[in-house]
């Protein structure tokens, strides 16, 4: 019997059974001239939503003068003084950085993007998709949502429309706008890898959304789009070891960053209510100490004396499952669904207080100021945190002022020699007794900021340039 030839065994070893051969000739067609235009035709560009979107988001770019710290006894008026040396102007550099943000209100130009991105900065400059350039104007900012808001007087913008990020599900295709490294308009895309991330300890409310979307250097600020193109992220942050990608970014939810616009478009910045209370999560041995099934929502593990929540009835041992129409899974929930409702407005708590549930009314208060950044009311405070006078204070009940609780190196403050524990009595001849009669005494003075200092058992006046 003659031997088969090499090429005929390697046919055999190709052969498809009848069958088969049926089934993908249905499904794909015979082969021929034709078979080309049987095969399923996509056309899955992103081109068309991007072309609506990247209008919106803008390059962010500032500078900041920064003093630089002389050292420590030249800032001492009394050791210059001694020493007959004369008074000299404060050196500065200019520091420079970049980031992006997201048009959100054509009309009025209003920009959202990140605190950090324009945090002390001098100048804010804004560069359109069109390579038009304007200063902006900071309307305020949150550092502990990490939100700002910044407004320019353009005409003709594209606004990126707002999405829900509450309807976001994990495998969510996304996409990331921003300027990383100083370069234009670039765009990444992947999918939502996780929701809700709390505890990275970046700030002071977080609710991120992780994404495997490109973000480095530079989108901070930027948008993160949903595949209409439709803003449902604010891109923030990375992890990653050398400072690039690996993965691993983060934005705020556009839901959070709505609210908070919302208050620092009408005030400024953010007057957050306050409920009064301690939390913590409610953990499988608490939930099965306490004869709870389901261990989601937030502990009340102390209620303070005379706050909202004591007011509308919560005990120690409640546990919060709803604010409203939100449910409550954690203690970081509580806290960060808390963190975007204004003082003065009224929720409804739904809790489980000895494993039945309750319905409760609270309306939330103005939290009381303790201390105040200087930098709030006049720039050439910048760097200064007073507090009130209490107890604590060796002249507590001798004198009527405000206490310096912190003095940032190389601050105007620290130039003219300002240290921690001084008490201001007056400002520009006005008496001082509380942060607010501070906060009216630098905002009706004009020029040169005269400062009575009583430390110890001395007194001086204080000039600030």
């Amino acid at each position: 019997m003659p031997s088969r030839s090499p090429l005929v065994r390697r046919q055999h070893t190709r052969t498809v059974p009848g069958a088969w051969l049926l089934l993908l000739v249905s499904l794909w067609g015979a082969p021929g001239p034709g078979a080309r235009a049987a095969l399923p035709q996509c056309d899955c560009s992103l081109a068309p939503m991007l072309e609506r979107v990247t209008p919106g988001v803008v390059n962010i770019s500032t500078r900041t003068r920064i003093r630089v710290q002389d050292n420590p006894l030249l800032s001492d008026p009394f050791f210059r003084y001694f020493f007959d040396i004369p008074e000299t102007r404060p050196q500065r550099r200019e520091q420079q950085s970049l980031g992006s943000g997201v048009i959100v209100d054509a009309r009025k130009g209003y920009i959202l993007t990140n605190h950090h991105v324009i945090d002390k900065a001098d100048e804010i400059s804004v560069t359109l998709h069109d390579g038009r350039t304007f200063d902006a104007k900071l309307v305020g900012s949150d550092p502990e949502s990490d939100i700002a808001v910044i407004r320019i007087p353009a005409q003709h913008l594209t606004a990126v429309p707002l999405g829900d990020s509450d309807r976001l599900r994990v495998g969510d295709f996304v996409v990331a706008i921003g300027n990383p490294f100083g370069l234009s308009q670039t765009v990444t895309s992947g999918i939502v890898s996780a929701l809700g991330r709390t505890g990275l300890g970046i700030e002071g409310y977080e609710d991120f959304i992780q994404t495997d979307a490109s973000i480095n250097p530079g989108n901070s600020g930027g948008a993160l789009v949903d595949l209409r193109g439709r803003l449902i992220g604010l891109n923030t942050a990375i992890v990653g070891p050398s400072g690039g990608n690996v993965g691993i970014g983060f934005a705020i939810p556009v839901n959070m960053a709505r609210e908070i616009m919302a208050q620092i478009v009408e005030y400024g910045a953010v007057k957050r209510g306050q409920l009064g209370v301690h939390i913590q999560d409610l953990t499988p041995e608490l939930a099965a100490a306490m004869g709870l099934r389901d261990r989601r929502g937030a502990l009340i593990a102390h209620v303070v004396e005379g706050s909202p929540a004591q007011q509308g009835g919560l005990r120690a041992g409640d546990v919060v499952v709803r604010v409203d129409d939100h449910a409550i899974d954690s203690a970081a929930d509580l806290r960060n669904t808390l963190g975007v409702l204004r003082a003065g407005q009224r929720i409804t708590l739904q809790i489980l207080r000895n494993g039945r549930p309750r319905t409760l009314g609270v309306r939330l208060a103005a939290p009381e100021e303790s201390t105040l950044a200087g930098g709030r009311v006049d720039p050439r405070l910048d760097g200064l945190l007073l507090g009130e006078l209490g107890p604590d204070h060796p002249l507590y009940g001798y004198a009527q002022g405000v206490v310096v609780l912190r003095v940032e190196p190389g601050s105007p403050a620290a130039q003219v020699g300002l240290r921690r524990g001084d008490v201001v009595t007056s400002l520009n001849h006005q008496a001082v007794s509380d942060l607010e009669s501070f906060r009216k005494a630098a905002r009706s003075g004009r020029g040169e900021l005269l400062l009575n200092v009583r430390r110890g058992n001395g007194a001086f006046f204080m000039l600030i340039r």
